[in-house]
């Protein structure tokens, strides 16, 4: 029944196919999440290149501009970000800019959205291409108009010269690829002219989300579409031995797929899914118990010490896990997903499932929070798999129990901390101690593949976890020493500038415990041992606009009987690397 209904879709021409969208498809087809699987019009493979300014900007003879990135917008604003670049080395208002992102059939790949790449390479690769096109703009403008570059300014979508003469953008290449080369020393717009770039701009997706009628991956349905449930099994470990198929007889149009231990349900109608889910009967070996965790420590026999510990932590999105995939008989594939990476999703599917690249295309749509790679790969993969067993397309929900108990987790970190001062105060020795769990190499396991008995590269990430590990402050000698654990109990995940959490509360909580044994202000001990005067700056400025007075220790507010009141002050520059960040907070508390 299940391929008859695929046979019927396919007679209706409505089911959506694995390859690229023609760059230059009407605006509406870009913009419209409905339209994000429309079939192709014609094979523009050869445009994903990121050297290829027409991988990146298609223009429009109405005047607009679509532009296409690989990175993604979860909710950072990201799309608006771009939109303002382009627009600023284009010279077009950014409200005619459609942003394009995360398809991997129609947009280069820039790797994945995490590490603060969005804007620092995605939006920059962007703004580089729009300088590429807008010189190029220009050179034809000024041979059409008789006039030499240098007295011709683009702005407004228009090439003009002083004297009036112009012409508009989409006149000289509407609905025409550029066919140009990225150009690395394309010279870029002055920030002293910046008109787009700094506004405080409306973000597009905004009025679709607040009155109900914004795509989530969520709500993205297609043509004959099942929903499934996955079944998991009682623990970690626990294969499956049989399955009762006669308990879910009374629930009608349920389909049972079984792949070595993966197992899930199939139906027309969610809420039957989510019932036999509940009903089916299944037997699994008897379940595992999580491996107890242990950290071994070593001896801290230092002026101070300190040991500070992050537990696992699990990602808990606002909505649970979602992916939509339609795998056909004919070998292509597509899969509606809400991936930070879907260039990688896509790499990783492919070699699992056996489907060639060229083949394989993965859609980006917007998901309920995301805080780092919280489930939503897993969720493609259960989708694919069962959309390839089945012969129809498939969207799985994962429940909220699924998403606590499955997703994969950001790391435990265990961080022992000594350092010693000399009788001035210096520090004249700081070592830090980590006990981290491994990253194995290759691409994250995938549930599905690992239930299912798929070859996979087995592999862990949770990024790099060891940043910000070493003090900002001056110290004669200092260490920072990383104690790989073999083998973690729960799948591991980048959560929220993974490792820099912690590693950043150790350092500047023991930094505190230095400055009292000091007994020197937290904010005078901090800027008597920095040199770098942007950090210096950062915890100054922070400092007088909270109206910081130095006092080395809490205090009980007068009058005020058993009340605490506590300052403190961080400071960290994210990865050592990056933008300086300073915040003092005041806390009071009751005496008990």
């Amino acid at each position: 029944m299940m391929l008859q209904r695929r046979d019927l879709l396919k007679a209706g021409g409505a089911v959506i196919v694995g390859f690229a969208f023609d760059a230059l498809a009407p605006r509406w087809a870009r913009s419209s999440p409905q339209r994000a699987g429309a079939a192709p019009r014609g094979d523009d493979s050869k445009l994903i290149d990121p050297a290829e300014v027409d991988s990146f900007l298609a223009f429009h003879a109405d005047g607009t501009v679509t532009v296409y990135t690989g990175k993604v917008d979860v909710g950072t604003g990201l799309r608006i970000a771009v939109a303002q670049m382009a627009a600023e080395e284009l010279g077009i208002p950014a409200s005619r800019i459609t942003i394009v992102d995360g398809d991997t059939g129609r947009c280069p790949d820039q790797g994945g959205t995490g590490g603060s790449t969005g804007l620092t390479r995605g939006g920059a690769e962007v703004r580089q291409a729009a300088a590429t096109a807008r010189q190029a703009l220009v050179a034809l403008a000024a041979a059409k108009l008789n006039r030499a570059p240098g007295e011709l300014a683009i702005a407004g979508g228009e090439i003009r010269a002083s004297s009036g003469d112009g012409v508009t953008i989409a006149s000289l290449v509407g609905d025409r690829r550029l066919q140009l080369k990225m150009d690395a020393k394309a010279p870029l717009r002055s920030p002293s002219s910046y008109v787009t770039v700094g506004q405080p701009l409306p973000r597009p997706d905004v009025p679709a989300k607040c009155s109900g009628r914004h795509v989530y991956v969520h709500d993205f349905t297609l043509p004959g579409m099942l929903h499934a449930r996955v079944i998991r099994p009682p623990a970690i470990g626990a294969t499956l031995v049989s399955v009762d198929e006669s308990s879910v007889r009374a629930i009608p149009d349920v389909t049972i797929v079984r792949a070595a231990s993966f197992l899930a349900v199939v139906a027309p109608d969610e809420w039957a899914a989510v019932r036999a889910a509940a009903t089916l009967n299944a037997t699994w070996t008897e379940p595992q118990t999580l491996p107890e965790h242990v950290f071994a420590k070593g001896a801290a026999a230092k002026t101070c010490s300190a040991t500070y510990f992050w537990p696992f932590q699990s990602h808990a999105s606002l909505g649970p896990s979602c992916a939509v995939a339609d795998v056909r008989a004919d070998g292509t594939a597509t899969v509606w997903s809400a991936s930070q990476g879907t260039h990688g999703l896509r790499g990783n599917l492919s070699k699992v499932f056996g489907i060639p690249q060229e083949k394989l295309r993965v859609v980006f749509l917007d998901g309920s929070g995301s805080y780092g790679t919280n489930g939503g790969d897993h969720a493609a993969a259960d989708a694919v798999l069962i959309s390839k067993t089945i012969g129809a397309p498939v969207r799985v929900q994962w429940s909220r129990q699924d998403e606590t108990g499955w997703d994969p987790k950001g790391p435990q970190q265990l961080i022992d901390v000594r350092a010693g001062m000399d009788a001035r105060g210096a520090i004249v020795g700081w070592t830090t101690d980590m006990w981290l769990p491994a990253q194995a190499p290759g691409a994250r396991a995938l549930l599905a593949a690992d239930a299912a008995g798929l070859a996979q590269e087995h592999g862990q990430g949770a990024g790099a976890i060891t940043q910000n590990g070493d003090p900002p402050y001056d110290v004669a000698n200092a260490r920072v020493l990383v104690h790989w654990t073999k083998k973690a109990p729960l799948q591991l995940s980048n959560l929220r500038a993974p490792g820099k959490i912690a590693n950043v509360f150790a350092v500047e909580s023991f930094t505190d415990e230095l400055a009292a044994a000091a007994a020197t202000d937290a904010v005078a001990f901090r800027l008597a041992r920095l040199t770098d005067p942007r950090a210096i700056d950062a915890i100054t400025r922070c400092a007088e606009r909270f109206g910081w007075d130095a006092r080395p220790s809490p205090r009980r507010a007068a009058g005020s009987g058993g009340l605490l009141r506590g300052r403190g002050i961080a400071y960290m520059r994210y990865k050592q690397a990056e933008n300086y960040v300073a915040t003092a907070m005041e806390v009071a508390s009751c005496r008990r």
